[in-house]
């Protein structure tokens, strides 16, 4: 059980008073202590299904805190012990622990009760009292049973003789860190184990959840620490960069491969795409027993990951090693390999079919001059930019070379990028790293309502390049001879986007200028390309 519950429990009495062997009811008993154990038993054994409900996760109540009892002075173990274990055993009851009363109505005879049911986060039925599970515990508590005078691990087990005898987690909520992470990451696990120096064991922890610690640890926008609790008391944790600590460790030690997971189901899925996405399902399908084939048109995986970052924030190296990963459970990748139509893949044997070809497609705004010559696209010169860097460590050998020699377009040339975002910072660094002149970045927003990363501003402006904000497009200035020569804009007074994300803006009279550039990268957004759906493929698109 992994969330709250609510139970709805009918419970009608004795209906034939003359006859109690004759009993077909159900008796709510509420609270586990040494009372509600006896009167368990006792109506238990009268014919009676008794539901013991107590709110800890274990019965025994107060007297399983005590070590004498007053007056005679008797072992108070020693007094419960035996019911502990005829309750716990008692075929007619059933208990209900981490539970509590919330309403009763009906009428004597014709009762129901609604309880609301804490999670256990441990399987009583599976759980054999080990106790490996509190040793591995890096959270510590103070015990619950021996009010906070000793400690405790956030899995434990109430006191050595408890009923039930499983183990629980305590558990208090969702972390806000956890509850803004798009992928649902389990921050505060590792976090502990880091504490700890258990640093093999947070990596393992990172990895049910997420299997691209290392690339997250470097490029990860992270949302967990705008949530962090941490920031309400000073500032919040540096989540992004404990992920990378644990990753550069464990990874500077030699790769131990993991082992290929057994093929349980005869069906196969086909994944389309060899991005974050497409290789996250291809590893849960492949962990589940399924026969996985991705399918990527690119010489390389990783999908945007790899052809949509510079290499300089994010090295390949990196990013071919947690891939591996994923292709050693025992998921087949196939580069080079394009997908025409979905149903050539159902004609192939295929039982299923995800689809997860990223957005690689940009944006050009349709502003005058759009189409010069000079004018780039950002996804086609990351990517360019990517394959040439790949051709040139395959030895130039490379399974589809670049459009174009992303250094020859931008190389001793002045560059305007258009957008504010990472991609835009991305797109201006490269291309001052391959010997553009300038690298100038004009966007809608003000300084401080851009959306790329502070940190990531911070790099660009530290490596050369200019900000122009609060800039809205005119035109693209030619040359003469079909090339760009620069870009025409406004100073920007306001501007919003409407229900349909159309976009107004609110200009400065008089403010039109041109920003001089040989080169102009649109950085405005991207979007998915899906020529592969015919109309007939009964995919809906929105």
């Amino acid at each position: 059980m992994a969330s709250q519950s609510q139970e709805q429990i009918q419970v009608p009495v004795q209906t034939d008073r003359t006859h109690p062997e004759n009993v077909v009811g159900a008796v709510l008993v509420v609270g586990g202590g040494i009372s509600g154990m006896q009167a368990s038993l006792d109506l238990a054994n009268a014919g009676y299904k008794v539901y013991l409900v107590e709110k800890d996760s274990a019965i025994g109540g107060h007297m399983a805190q005590l070590d004498k009892t007053f007056p005679t002075n008797d072992c108070a173990m020693c007094t419960i012990s035996p019911r502990l274990v005829e309750v716990g055993r008692h075929l007619n009851i059933e208990i209900l622990t981490q539970t509590e009363l919330e309403s009763l109505s009906g009428e004597p005879g014709n009762f129901k009760a609604r309880v609301h049911s804490r999670p256990r986060f441990v399987d009583p039925n599976a759980c054999t009292a080990c106790g490996d599970c509190a040793k591995a515990c890096p959270e510590p508590l103070p015990s619950l049973f021996d009010e906070g005078l000793i400690a405790q691990r956030a899995a434990y087990k109430r006191y050595p003789q408890a009923i039930p005898a499983a183990y629980a987690i305590e558990k208090q909520g969702t972390a806000p860190c956890r509850d803004a992470c798009p992928i649902d990451q389990r921050a505060q696990g590792y976090i502990a184990l880091i504490r700890e120096g258990r640093i093999e064991e947070a990596l393992r922890t990172i990895k049910q959840d997420n299997p691209f610690p290392a690339i997250c640890g470097r490029i990860c926008d992270h949302r967990c620490e705008t949530a962090c609790s941490r920031g309400k008391v000073d500032e919040p944790l540096n989540i992004r960069a404990l992920k990378r600590f644990v990753t550069d460790t464990v990874y500077a030690q030699p790769r131990v491969a993991p082992e290929p997971v057994s093929r349980v189901y005869e069906e196969r899925v086909a994944v389309i795409g060899a991005g974050p996405c497409g290789l996250t399902a291809a590893q849960e399908l492949c962990r589940q027993g399924y026969g996985v084939t991705v399918f990527e048109a690119l010489p390389v995986a990783g999908g945007m990951l790899r052809v949509g970052v510079p290499e300089f924030r994010l090295p390949a190296e990196i990013i071919d090693r947690e891939v591996q990963d994923i292709l050693d459970l025992g998921v087949e990748l196939r580069l080079g390999t394009r997908v025409e139509r979905l149903d050539d893949l159902f004609e192939a044997g295929f039982a299923a079919v995800l689809v997860g070809s990223g957005a690689h497609e940009g944006i050009r705004l349709p502003i005058p001059g759009n189409d010069l010559e000079g004018v780039l696209i950002n996804t086609d010169f990351l990517r360019d930019v990517r394959l040439a860097q790949h051709a040139a460590q395959s030895g130039g050998v490379a399974a589809q070379p670049p459009a174009s020699d992303p250094r020859a377009d931008v190389e001793g040339k002045r560059v305007v990028v258009l957008g504010g975002g990472d991609v835009a910072m991305d797109v201006a660094r490269t291309a001052l790293r391959l010997g553009a002149t300038e690298a100038h970045v004009a966007c809608l927003e003000g300084r401080d309502a851009m959306r790329a990363q502070p940190a990531e501003v911070a790099g660009a402006l530290e490596e050369g390049v200019v900000l122009h904000n609060d800039r809205v497009p005119v035109r693209v200035v030619d040359d003469g001879a079909g090339r760009v020569a620069g870009l025409v804009c406004q100073r920007v007074t306001s501007f919003s986007f409407d229900a349909d994300g159309r976009l107004s803006v609110e200009t400065e009279p008089d403010s039109e200028h041109t920003l001089p550039g040989d080169v102009l990268i649109f950085s405005v957004g991207q979007r998915v390309a899906l020529p592969f759906l015919g109309d007939d493929a009964g995919v809906g698109l929105t």
